[in-house]
């Protein structure tokens, strides 16, 4: 794409993040947002949420032959080019979301590279259970704070998973005032303005999440970062990259 043609999109792209989200149900409202910006999503989205790569790159790093992964909230499917290579290993993969939009986009581009164990399904991430009964790796990427429930996707991810198995989240929050000795700590400006920033959007900041996810599994590892955002020199939002294991059975 030209210069112009690509900030022609990205302007288009801006836009459709600025209208009112119009819908009566969780669905309703997702795809009314990403409808008219499917197509467009991945080129932009690759500037704005940070971190998705090296989460996915560290859990397709280990002993995954014959594995099965559920990405919650995968919409287009793109989280899963960072590890184009070694999706093979895997016995299936799963691109779960509520969004017709970006799974059409998601289907085209598992049919353009041949992804043959690779398959999106329609639903709501909080009841899906994935054929096989079990998973092996579940991954949430900056659809949590998107999710009306997620306390409940969070335990639906926790039923799923074998015993030992890893879930990766990577997102946006903020912290506690007070946090947990060794957890980042936002100014007061960030833990205020952030929330109201990306709740028109329909994201909806807060720091209980990164907690519920430190309760119910055993930590891996956690990285807080800050990231820059498009069109908006200077300004940093915090986001984090969480891996846990799900604890044995006693």
């Amino acid at each position: 794409m030209s210069v112009l043609s690509d900030l022609i999109s990205d302007l288009k792209t801006v836009y459709h993040l600025a209208k009112p989200i119009r819908g009566d149900s969780h669905q309703e409202r997702l795809e009314n947002f990403y409808r008219t910006q499917s197509t467009d999503y991945d080129r932009f989205r690759r500037r704005l949420l940070k971190g998705r790569e090296e989460l996915y790159q560290s859990l397709a790093d280990g002993d995954s032959n014959g594995s099965v992964w559920v990405d919650f909230g995968g919409g287009t499917g793109s989280n899963l080019e960072s590890i184009a290579d070694r999706l093979s290993k895997f016995s299936k993969i799963y691109i779960v979301d509520l969004s017709p939009s970006l799974l059409e986009v998601a289907r085209g581009r598992i049919a353009d590279r041949g992804w043959t164990n690779v398959t999106t399904v329609e639903a709501d991430i909080t009841q899906f259970l994935p054929p096989e009964g079990v998973a092996d790796i579940v991954t949430f990427s900056y659809s949590l704070t998107m999710i009306p429930e997620w306390f409940a996707a969070i335990e639906q991810a926790e039923q799923i998973l074998k015993p030992g198995g890893m879930i990766g989240v990577v997102d946006f929050y903020v912290s506690h005032k007070h946090p947990p000795q060794g957890w980042q700590s936002h100014s007061f400006l960030a833990r205020h303005f952030w929330p109201i920033w990306f709740a028109t959007d329909n994201v909806f900041l807060c720091p209980n999440r990164l907690g519920y996810l430190h309760h119910k599994f055993d930590t891996v590892s956690l990285t807080e970062k800050m990231g820059n955002l498009p069109f908006l020199p200077g300004f940093k939002v915090p986001y984090y990259r969480f891996i846990g294991r799900k604890r044995a059975k006693t």
